[in-house]
């Protein structure tokens, strides 16, 4: 559909980083004009989005839809107690049900909360299911199948090696750069604990040949890399350089315990990293130095995990706590809200290959755009100066400031008609709680 925005205040994202009052048109899936006095065409549709935001849609790099029907079961406990005592069972429990109705009930949070494009890792099985929600919901997304080859991981999840790899190959098949591109594949090992050195190298070779993401998690908690310590005789990064996983392609959650040799080897080797604050706070894991990374040049986006470790998958929250827990260290003026804004939407684009395409509101770009109104109780207030606007998003917002939401000019969200990606609300919800409730029977 082809639609005009008009009377907004454009955040644009652009080189200069502009900010105005104005209008955007959208021609199918692209963003074809950007003016401050620009004329309706014939039969256009008119947007009016008098006194809202006009932002480019959010970028989450690290999340597990699989999860969602987990949230607020697995509280108060540290990573690897969380994942071998909570998270492993259930999602061993998984049926292609339950996994279609988490990953739909996650992406309904996500797209009404202004989030646009994701990185989900998966679960082991029924990858299939998750494709089916974001294609059908919406969503930009890269998902990758979690992969546990080793011996001692968990009977529920672990799988043969050739069996991991070659239903790798099938979904790359099926789904990799499926609805016009949006969907892509991502190859997801879940970590070097759970991963053979075999398997790693075999995705570093499918990475290579096919251009595709690496996703998976390293150097979250100190007990974690004291075991791939003992198993490989490296910490994480280092590891993961010596396999050669370590490049563009490589985008590693969390990053919370790397020493200076390793934050060296992620710079040199344009490794990217997605921070979760809300994660890393809630697991006990700790604050991953991101100020030190970001002056030596590492890449860092934003992620909120998995719904029992956040409790929830807003950007908001990310955008909040990623800057405020820097400054008693670093200093006020560290982690702006400017800066935060920006490793939530064009920095996201970058560690995905999409900063061409996506993360900024500029002619040719997709049309992943997300409108907020201030016009609420906590969020009332400030200037139409940019840094007064730069704080509302990034400290004041909630996902109840979002009014619109559009992922390749399609309207995805809606505050007002209580839909997410054509589908109800309420329909999401019960859906959901049925399937809970019959995955915790199993349980």
């Amino acid at each position: 559909m082809n639609f005009l925005l008009e009377n907004a205040t454009i955040v644009s994202n652009n080189p200069t980083r502009e900010i105005f009052r104005g209008s955007v048109r959208v021609e199918k899936d692209r963003i074809t004009a950007i003016g401050k006095k620009l004329k309706a065409k014939p039969r256009e549709k008119r947007i009016n989005l008098d006194g809202q935001i006009l932002i480019p849609g959010f970028v989450q790099t690290h999340v597990h839809l699989c999860q969602t029907l987990f949230r607020n079961l697995a509280d108060d406990l540290q990573l690897l107690d969380w994942l071998k005592e909570r998270i492993w069972p259930m999602e061993g429990a998984h049926t292609e049900k339950s996994l279609y109705a988490s990953a739909r009930l996650g992406i309904a949070e996500l797209l009404s909360s202004g989030t646009t494009t994701i990185l989900d890792m998966g679960t082991v099985r029924h990858t299939d299911a998750i494709f089916t929600a974001a294609d059908e919901m919406g969503i930009r997304a890269f998902i990758g199948k979690c992969l546990m080859d080793r011996n001692d991981c968990p009977k529920e999840l672990r799988e043969p090696t050739a069996q991991a790899l070659k239903e790798n190959l099938d979904l790359i098949s099926r789904w990799h750069g499926k609805a016009n591109g949006r969907l892509r594949y991502a190859n997801a090992p879940r970590f070097v604990i759970s991963c053979t050195e075999g398997l790693l190298k075999d995705l570093r070779s499918l990475s290579e040949e096919k251009n595709l993401l690496v996703h998976t998690h390293a150097s979250e908690n100190r007990e974690e890399i004291k075991i791939v310590q003992s198993m490989t005789g490296k910490k994480n990064i280092a590891y993961l350089d010596h396999l050669g996983l370590a490049n563009e392609r490589l985008v590693l959650a969390h990053c919370v315990w790397v020493d200076e040799d390793e934050q060296s080897l992620l710079a040199k080797t344009k490794t990217k990293v997605s921070h979760c604050p809300s994660s890393n706070l809630k697991l006990a894991s700790g604050i991953a130095p991101v100020p030190t990374f970001r002056k030596a040049g590492i890449s860092v986006s934003l992620g909120a995990d998995g719904a029992p470790c956040n409790n929830n998958l807003n950007m908001f929250q990310e955008m909040r706590l990623a800057s405020l827990i820097q400054k008693p260290v670093h200093g006020p003026t560290t982690m702006t809200a400017q800066e935060v804004f920006e490793m939530a939407t064009l920095e996201g684009a970058e560690a995905l290959g999409l900063a061409h395409e996506i993360g900024s509101i500029e002619i040719g770009k997709r049309a992943d755009l997300v409108a907020i109104s201030l016009d609420k109780l906590h969020s009332a207030g400030g200037s139409d100066e940019a840094k007064s606007i730069y704080s509302s998003i990034a400290y004041a917002c909630t996902p109840s400031n979002v009014t619109h939401t559009w992922v390749d000019g399609r309207l995805v969200y809606q505050a007002k008609s209580g839909k997410v990606g054509g589908v109800s609300s309420e329909q999401i919800l019960q859906d959901a709680k049925r399937e809970r409730r019959k995955l915790l029977q199993k349980i």
